[in-house]
């Protein structure tokens, strides 16, 4: 039998070549695109970094103050020292933020955020006084925390004073040693935060003589003893039907709501 011709050869020969040789171009072929993407992501790269940090196009070109009350909008942005001219993405909002609540008080909450393409945006939440304490010619304004935040001269409409009048001896002085003058302020925001509207209104003074003797003196001078802070909802409803039964009353007392008083002088 003959064996295959020099031509069959040739044929076969080919036929076993051409699988690697093409395997080797599709493997040059996806080297060549991968090539390619790294450039190009390298180029997207390095122009993104330079977009961000070195063109003049995001920069910080202007700072907005919004949500003050007894602040300017000059004192925060004063506070604030917001690098102006400084590349946007560069700005440390966190940093602005922590620099704002330490040389400005009265600021509850701030919000910085960046504004693109030039701006950053100052939002702040000022605190609120419910509480006064007079010391000298001034008042110190104290928040719903407790906080005492801002000293003033002139004394806020509508906020009571904070008296108070712990004795350094007998049960007073143990109770001033146990809970501390802070926690005794805060239990007096927690009673004023309690009191019902229309008596908060007339409320001019809360007076602490120990944790559980607080006392609230109103304009028209009649006087409520409240007690402690604990069962504010309970001592607000009682304390409005008392007043509602007894109108001409001039002092109350809810110190214990399940168990009311009254009395005209």
């Amino acid at each position: 039998m003959a064996g295959p011709t020099t031509a069959e050869r040739g044929e076969r020969q080919q036929e076993s070549s051409d699988p690697p040789l093409a395997r080797r171009r599709l493997r040059l072929t996806r080297l060549r695109t991968i090539i390619i993407l790294a450039v190009v992501l390298a180029l997207l790269a390095v122009g993104s970094v330079w977009l961000l940090y070195g063109s003049k196009w995001l920069r910080v070109e202007r700072v907005s103050v919004s949500g003050t009350r007894v602040l300017t909008p000059a004192q925060v942005l004063e506070a604030a020292d917001v690098p102006v001219g400084a590349p946007l993405i560069s700005v440390q909002t966190d940093a602005i933020e922590a620099r704002l609540r330490r040389k400005l008080p009265r600021i509850d909450a701030v919000d910085v955020v960046r504004a693109w393409p030039h701006g950053i945006g100052l939002k702040v939440v000022e605190r609120t006084p419910v509480l006064i304490v007079q010391k000298g010619g001034n008042f110190i304004e104290v928040d719903d925390e407790g906080v005492r935040f801002a000293t003033v001269s002139e004394a806020p409409k509508g906020v009571p004073v904070l008296e108070l009048s712990v004795s350094r001896s007998g049960s007073a002085a143990a109770s001033l040693r146990r809970f501390g003058e802070g926690r005794l302020v805060r239990e007096a925001v927690r009673v004023a935060g309690a009191i019902p509207a229309a008596v908060a209104r007339s409320t001019e003074v809360v007076k602490v003589r120990s944790y559980d003797d607080i006392s609230l003196e109103l304009g028209d001078g009649r006087t409520v003893v409240w007690g402690s802070g604990e069962k504010g909802a309970a001592k607000a409803r009682t304390l409005t039907a008392l007043m509602k039964a007894s109108p001409d009353a001039r002092y109350f007392d809810v110190s214990v709501p399940t168990a009311p008083a009254s009395a005209r002088s």
